[in-house]
C-alpha cells in the first residue's frame, strides 16, 4: 500500500535558497575550480566549486551582510593573489581583500559609501571602482594593497561601470544623463588627459543607475568594446571599435541579449539570449557569422556565462521553475552540460508545480503572454480558487525561475497565472513602453482578462478570484481593488502604493526617476499620476484588500499605511499587517513565513475556502 507524499511545506520552500547566481562566477586561475557567492553553510560567503566533482571549498569568513543594492562582486586579482569582493550593508560596502593563499582577509577601502562596481588593473597594483562618497557616483582609483585612493571623475552625472584596458593605461566607464535615459561611454587616459566618447546610447531607462546597462565590455585584445543598446527596439549588443567608428550589432534578434563575455583569444563571445522567457547561452563569433546555441534549458533561465582561462568550457548559473540558480559547465565544443551545484533535492524538485506557458488577448487584442500554475502537475488537489500574481517593475518579467511565492500558493491548491502584462521587459521596446504614462490603465485590464482566463479553467470557481503581487504588483493589487471593483473577490498588496505624488516626495531618488520616466513630470503631467493613484478611488472599493508591508530596519514608507487609513475612513474591508525589522520590503525568512501564511488565511476567508 502506497503512502501518498505529502506536498512541501512553507519552511522547505523558504529554505530553497540559490547556491549560485546570487552574483557572476568568476574562475580560479588554474582553471580548476570556479569561485561563486554562496550561502552554503548558512551565511553568504565566497566558495571554490571544482569542476572535477570534488567538494567546495569555502574561501571567506564573516563577510557580513551584502547591501541591497550593492553585491559580493567577487573577483580574481589577475596575478592570483587576492580575491576582492564587496562587504557591508545597504548604502555602505567597501573592498575587502581575501588572500588565496589562505591568509586572513582585510579590508581594502575606506570611502565610506556605497560602491556598486569594481575592475582589477592589469598589473594587479591597483583597482578602480564606482562609489557615492561625494554624493553622486564617481569613478575612484585604488592602490593595492595600502588602500590609497584619488578621485577620477568629478561630474555632476552618474559616473559608473568602470573597467580598464588590458594595458592598463585608459579607464573606459559610463556616464548617465540626469535622466538616466541616455549614456555615453567614454574613454580617459589613467594618469590624466583628454576624455573621449566612444558611443553615446539613449532611448532606454536604466533604473539601477548603470547596472542594468552594465559595465562595457572590452576585448582581450583592446580594440573594441561591447555593449546593449535598445537602437533596434531591442536589448542586443553592439560592437564599437575602441579607436573609433559606428556601432554594429554582433548577433541581430528579436530578443534581449545580455552579460557578453569574450573568449580568452578574443574570437568569439559568449551571451544570454531571452527567447521568449527561456533564457539561452549563444555563442558568436566576434568578426560576424551566425550565432550559434550553446545551452537551451527549455523553461529555464541560464545566466552570467564566462569563459575559464583556457577557453575551453564556459561556467554559467541556470535557475528552472523546480529549483533555485545553480552552478554548471558546458564543454565548448561539444556542447555537454555538468551540473556542479544542486541547491534543492532531486525530491524537492518532483514536488514542485510545473508552469505552463499560456498566452491571452488583453485590451485591444494585445497578446500577453504568461505562466499557468496548476496545483494538479504536484499531485495537490485544487481548492477551486484562482490567483493572478503581479510581477513587480512594472519593467520586470516573469521567467521560469524558482518562485517560492508561486510555488506556496500553488500547492495550497491555488490555480495562478502570472502574466507578462503590457509594460514587461523581454519582448520588445513598443510592448515594455505601452504602460508609460498609463499606469493602472492598460495594463490593469490585462490583469482582469488574466482573471477572465482563470475563471475559464475547470478547476477554477468564476466566484473565487484573487489577485496579489509585490512592488508594482501591490501597486496593482491596490488599483485592481479600487478601478475594477467586482473583477476580483479579493486582493492582496505586498509593499504597494496608491498614491504616487506621495511617492514622489518620500521614496528615494532611484524610484523618483522611474516615475519621472514612467508618469512624466508631476507638476506638468500631475493628473497622471492622479489618475493611476488608487487612493483617490477608495470609495469605489468592493473587494477585501489584504495590505502587507515591513519597517524598522531601514528607512522605508508610510504608502501601506495611508492606503489602510483611506480604507477605514471609507469603511472598506481590509486587513493592514506590518513586519518588524524589514525594509519597507519583507525578506527575513520568519517574516515571510508569516506573510504568505497570512495572504493564504485572506484569500481563504474571502474567497470561501475550507481551511
Amino acid at each position: 500500500m502506497s503512502t501518498a507524499i505529502p506536498p512541501l511545506s512553507i519552511d522547505q520552500l523558504l529554505a530553497a535558497a540559490p547556491l549560485a547566481g546570487i552574483e557572476p562566477p568568476v574562475w580560479a586561475p588554474d582553471g580548476d575550480a570556479v569561485v561563486i557567492a554562496s550561502p552554503l553553510g548558512g551565511a553568504t560567503e565566497l566558495w571554490a566549486v571544482p569542476i572535477d566533482g570534488r567538494p567546495p571549498e569555502r574561501l571567506t569568513t564573516g563577510m557580513g551582510s551584502v547591501g541591497h543594492l550593492a553585491s559580493a562582486l567577487p573577483r580574481v586579482s589577475p596575478d592570483a593573489r587576492f580575491l576582492s569582493y564587496l562587504s557591508g550593508d545597504i548604502g555602505d560596502t567597501e573592498v575587502w581583500l581575501q588572500p588565496l593563499d589562505g591568509g586572513p582577509a582585510t579590508q581594502l577601502t575606506r570611502l565610506g559609501a556605497n560602491i556598486t562596481s569594481l575592475a582589477w588593473a592589469p598589473d594587479a597594483r591597483s583597482m578602480v571602482v564606482a562609489a557615492n562618497r561625494y554624493g553622486t557616483y564617481d569613478i575612484f582609483h585604488v592602490a593595492v594593497p595600502d588602500g590609497t585612493t584619488t578621485r577620477l571623475t568629478s561630474d555632476e552625472a552618474y559616473e559608473v561601470q568602470p573597467t580598464l584596458t588590458p594595458d592598463g593605461r585608459h579607464l573606459v566607464h559610463v556616464r548617465l544623463d540626469a535622466t538616466w535615459t541616455a549614456r555615453d561611454v567614454v574613454i580617459t587616459p589613467i594618469g590624466g588627459g583628454e576624455e573621449r566618447v566612444l558611443v553615446h546610447d539613449d532611448r532606454w531607462f536604466d533604473y539601477q543607475y548603470g547596472r542594468w546597462f552594465g559595465t562595457p565590455v572590452l576585448s582581450p585584445g583592446g580594440g573594441t568594446v561591447v555593449f546593449r543598446s535598445y537602437r533596434s527596439d531591442w536589448l542586443n549588443l553592439w560592437a564599437v571599435p575602441v579607436e573609433g567608428g559606428q556601432p554594429r550589432q554582433l548577433a541581430p534578434d528579436t530578443a534581449d541579449q545580455d552579460q557578453a563575455c569574450f573568449s580568452p583569444d578574443g574570437r568569439h563571445v559568449v551571451y544570454t539570449s531571452n527567447q521568449d522567457g527561456s533564457v539561452q547561452l549563444h555563442l558568436v563569433a566576434i568578426d560576424g557569422g551566425a550565432p550559434r546555441v550553446l545551452v537551451d534549458p527549455g523553461d529555464g533561465v541560464c545566466a552570467f556565462p564566462v569563459f575559464s582561462p583556457d577557453g575551453r568550457t564556459v561556467a554559467f548559473t541556470l535557475a528552472t521553475p523546480h529549483h533555485p540558480a545553480d552552478l554548471h559547465v558546458v564543454d565548448v565544443a561539444s556542447g555537454e552540460v555538468t551540473r556542479l551545484t544542486r541547491s534543492v533535492p532531486r525530491s524537492f524538485e518532483a514536488r514542485t508545480v510545473t508552469p505552463e506557458r499560456v498566452s491571452y488577448a488583453g485590451e485591444d487584442g494585445l497578446e500577453i503572454p504568461g505562466w499557468l500554475y496548476r496545483p494538479e502537475s504536484a499531485g495537490v488537489s485544487p481548492n477551486g480558487a484562482g490567483v493572478v500574481v503581479v510581477h513587480g517593475g512594472p519593467t520586470m518579467q516573469w521567467l521560469p525561475t524558482y518562485d517560492g511565492y508561486a510555488q506556496f500558493l500553488a500547492l495550497q491548491g491555488y490555480t495562478l497565472l502570472l502574466p507578462n502584462i503590457r509594460g514587461s521587459s523581454g519582448y520588445g521596446r513598443a510592448f515594455e513602453e505601452a504602460n508609460d504614462g498609463d499606469w493602472l490603465g492598460g495594463d490593469l485590464r490585462d490583469v482582469v482578462a488574466g482573471g477572465r482566463l482563470l475563471a475559464e479553467q475547470e478547476a477554477v470557481d468564476p466566484e473565487r478570484l484573487a489577485v496579489t503581487g509585490l512592488s508594482y504588483g501591490g501597486i496593482m493589487s491596490m488599483g485592481v481593488t479600487t478601478f475594477a471593483p467586482g473583477a476580483f473577490q479579493a486582493a492582496a498588496s505586498l509593499s504597494g502604493y496608491g498614491d504616487f505624488l506621495h511617492m514622489m516626495e518620500e521614496q528615494e531618488f532611484r524610484h523618483q526617476q522611474l516615475l519621472r520616466k514612467e508618469l512624466g513630470d508631476p507638476v506638468a503631467d500631475r493628473e497622471v499620476y492622479l489618475r493611476a493613484s488608487a487612493i483617490h478611488a477608495v470609495r469605489d472599493a468592493t473587494t477585501p484588500l489584504l495590505i502587507a508591508h515591513g519597517e524598522g530596519r531601514f528607512p522605508g514608507s508610510d504608502a501601506g499605511r495611508r492606503f489602510a487609513e483611506a480604507m477605514q475612513r471609507e469603511y472598506k474591508v481590509h486587513r493592514y499587517v506590518v513586519y518588524p525589522d524589514e525594509h519597507y520590503y519583507v525578506t527575513g525568512r520568519a517574516n515571510l513565513r508569516a506573510l504568505w501564511s497570512e495572504v493564504d488565511g485572506f484569500f481563504r476567508t474571502y474567497l470561501d475556502i475550507p481551511s
